[in-house]
């Protein structure tokens, strides 16, 4: 046993992943490199075939859905859990897809700490899993550790970077261009002059939101004020309520998150005082979080790690496994915005576009690390 963890599969019921019963004025932008290809280019023009066309339309059931449920893929979730309404949850949306159209074997675990990453994915590479999928930049040690020791099994990481093993593959996104094109927003809605960023743990992933977050709010309105916040950890709301409280007592009427589950008290905290009459808004991030307060959504920054998690789960049960690190953004639509925003006017949404293709042309690197 390892501990107390929580493994679902597809169906929503929670079960061992062995087998076995149930266990339920523009910025100076600095020219720093976008997209990296580390002996990817194939993954990469996977995914971003697979990711246009997921962004399209859904996906009717595969012809010969249900031949391939001995090809078994494990995830393990960072200590946010499934349900952080995140990356976690995205993820585990992508491979229940995955599951579903191809009749594949899918289940997670979910960490409850640090300590819990080696055991859980080692847990999966014992039960004979064909891809065992890390997610978030803080496994990225864990992932290493376990696919050194299991060279025959193929494994994954969203967010981190895991060089030198044939046998990982590493999905990382261009978060700093997403997070601009919401800044742009921002930075053009605000009333105050003043707007917020929350962030979850002070690593390289969430400040490349902070980076972008305050370059695309510095484009479209240079007099604008951007207030920082970070709470430390990813999956404690009461945290990201009083973060969020701390930049709307100092003006700010827009808090954009990358904080996980504890982005949920951001949430929180602006259906509170919209109930007080004060006019606040949140800027989501990872998927479109209207559901957790359309009220005070303004709109959310996309990171379809959904899809690239389908795509990469895919191209591994068909061998076309390609290991290294690909990183995706703007250009292969793998950040960005909803396609429904109610509460952004039209012609901010234009001048969204306007700078989206900037960016994918290069006349704009958005920085990875703040400038200001």
């Amino acid at each position: 046993m390892i501990g107390v963890h929580r493994t679902g599969d597809g169906n929503g019921r929670v079960e061992n992943p062995n087998g076995g019963g149930d266990m339920k004025g523009h910025p100076k932008f600095r020219r720093v490199p976008t997209f990296r290809r580390v002996g990817a280019i194939a993954l990469a023009f996977v995914l971003a075939l697979g990711l246009l066309a997921g962004c399209a339309k859904g996906s009717a059931p595969a012809p010969g859905a249900g031949e391939h449920k001995d090809f078994r893929v494990g995830m393990v979730t960072d200590i946010g859990g499934v349900n952080d309404n995140s990356f976690n949850q995205g993820a585990w949306e992508g491979l229940q897809r995955f599951g579903k159209e191809t009749g594949a074997t899918v289940k997670y675990v979910e960490s409850k700490s640090d300590a819990d990453y080696v055991p859980n994915l080692q847990q999966f590479a014992q039960g004979g899993y064909s891809l065992i999928w890390g997610i978030g930049y803080m496994m990225a040690d864990a992932v290493r550790d376990v696919a050194s020791k299991n060279p025959a099994i193929k494994f994954g990481i969203i967010d981190g970077e895991v060089k030198g093993l044939d046998n990982v593959t590493s999905v990382t996104f261009a978060e700093q261009e997403g997070a601009f094109l919401v800044g742009v927003v921002a930075g053009l809605m605000t009333k105050t002059g003043k707007v917020g960023f929350v962030g979850g743990m002070d690593i390289p992933v969430i400040k490349r939101f902070e980076a972008g977050f305050k370059a695309g709010v510095r484009a479209a309105n240079p007099n604008a004020q951007v207030l920082v916040a970070y709470t430390g950890n990813f999956n404690r709301p009461d945290d990201g309520k009083s973060a969020a409280a701390s930049l709307y007592d100092k003006g700010a009427d827009i808090v954009f998150h990358a904080a996980g589950q504890t982005g949920d008290g951001v949430f929180s905290e602006a259906k509170d005082r919209r109930k007080a009459g004060q006019e606040v808004w949140v800027i989501g991030v990872d998927r479109d979080q209207r559901d957790l307060g359309p009220e005070v959504t303004l709109t959310s920054m996309l990171k379809r790690v959904d899809v690239a998690i389908y795509d990469v789960s895919k191209s591994v049960m068909e061998g076309k496994f390609t290991p290294g690190i690909v990183t995706l953004g703007l250009k292969e639509d793998a950040v960005g915005l909803p396609k429904d925003n109610p509460h952004v006017p039209q012609d901010v949404m234009q001048k969204v576009q306007e700078f989206k293709e900037k960016i994918v042309k290069g006349e704009i690197v958005v920085p990875t690390t703040p400038e200001y």
